[in-house]
């Protein structure tokens, strides 16, 4: 039984031993450029992942072309444009602001003022219809008169 949990164990080690990948980087400043890099892009295989949390294949191989990529001495955003003119905007979990994305950029501030104005007509309608309400004609008072002396006399 004690070999069987060691064996677990061990078995348990390696696999997480190779999930790891270790980078080598002869700059720290490049390292730090490449730890944001795959923090900023998303994973186009997992959802609301980015480079640096997902497992996917694609996540390790986009991975190690950003590496590359920094190693080769580029700058980040050569790295975005590389992965953008591949991908698409996709990519990034900050698209740009452009004419394809202007919904996605405006859309949540758009739904708010709609929303707003829809509750703002909403309570004037209701306030319209309970002063229309309050306001009796000549013949109601007439009739209302007619029951309070009924029931009070």
């Amino acid at each position: 039984m004690k070999r069987l949990i060691l064996c677990l164990c061990g078995m348990l080690a390696i696999s997480a031993a190779e999930a790891m990948e270790i980078r080598q980087f002869d700059d720290p400043a490049k390292e730090e450029r490449y730890e944001t890099l795959i923090k900023d892009l998303r994973c186009l295989v997992c959802q609301n992942q980015s480079l640096a949390e997902s497992d996917a294949e694609l996540a390790k191989d986009l991975r190690t072309e950003v590496y590359n990529i920094i190693q080769s001495g580029k700058s980040s955003e050569e790295a975005v444009r590389f992965l953008t003119e591949r991908y698409g905007d996709f990519v990034l979990y900050r698209p740009p602001f452009k004419r394809i994305t202007l919904l996605l950029w405006l859309g949540p501030f758009l739904l708010l003022a709609g929303g707003a104005v829809f509750l703002w007509k909403q309570a004037r309608r209701r306030a319209a219809a309970a002063q229309q309400d309050a306001t009796l004609s000549a013949e109601e008072r007439r009739r209302l008169q007619q029951l309070k002396d009924r029931f009070q006399g």
